[in-house]
């Protein structure tokens, strides 16, 4: 495969670490760009062990160096207090994202030149959704991507469910903006 451009990987990345919802004590010693700068660099010094073909490979193999990075960080923080259930919740939501990721990406019904767009969709969508507000951004991730309900985000927010409601409502609207402008110019 040729050179890539690792940057270009960058705001989906940034939505893949937030979909991760680390801890909030953890963020006073890293927090998503974080884990973004350091997987690029991984990625980067590795990118002559990528053995895929396609574009949806390369994207599965980042998600794979992102996870795999956000356990080191979090073994790292509690070095002195593992907790084996926390690095096993970290697995299964990487896991689970990455199989959503790769059906969407892989639909079987889609021609090549399909899955083409549909990756392309997918990099602006994140770099869509990391120009919206950082609440709105994260109620869109935690509800249409991951499937968590309405009731579950409010809880985990400290708010209503009508306030998530909104988040929704402006976030989407103004994703539906940000998305209509870039395809105009």
């Amino acid at each position: 495969m040729a050179q890539w451009d690792p940057g270009r990987y960058r705001e989906l990345l940034q939505v893949m670490a937030r979909r991760l919802q680390l801890d909030p004590r953890l963020k006073r010693r890293f927090d998503s760009s974080d884990l973004v700068q350091e997987t690029l660099l991984k990625a980067y010094q590795a990118q002559k062990q990528f053995r895929g073909q396609t574009e949806g490979e390369r994207i599965k193999w980042l998600h794979q160096i992102l996870a795999n990075t956000a356990r080191d960080k979090i073994r790292e923080a509690h070095a002195d207090k593992r907790d084996p259930n926390l690095e096993r919740s970290l697995d299964a939501m990487a896991h689970d994202s990455s199989v959503r990721l790769e059906a969407w990406l892989a639909a079987e019904q889609s021609s090549p030149s399909q899955k083409v767009e549909r990756q392309e969709l997918l990099l602006q969508v994140s770099e869509a959704l990391n120009r919206l507000p950082a609440d709105q951004g994260d109620a869109i991730i935690r509800h249409h991507l991951m499937g968590e309900p309405v009731s579950e985000i409010a809880r985990q927010m400290g708010c209503t469910k009508q306030a998530v409601a909104g988040l929704l409502y402006r976030g989407l609207n103004k994703l539906r903006e940000i998305l209509d402008a870039g395809s105009r110019s």
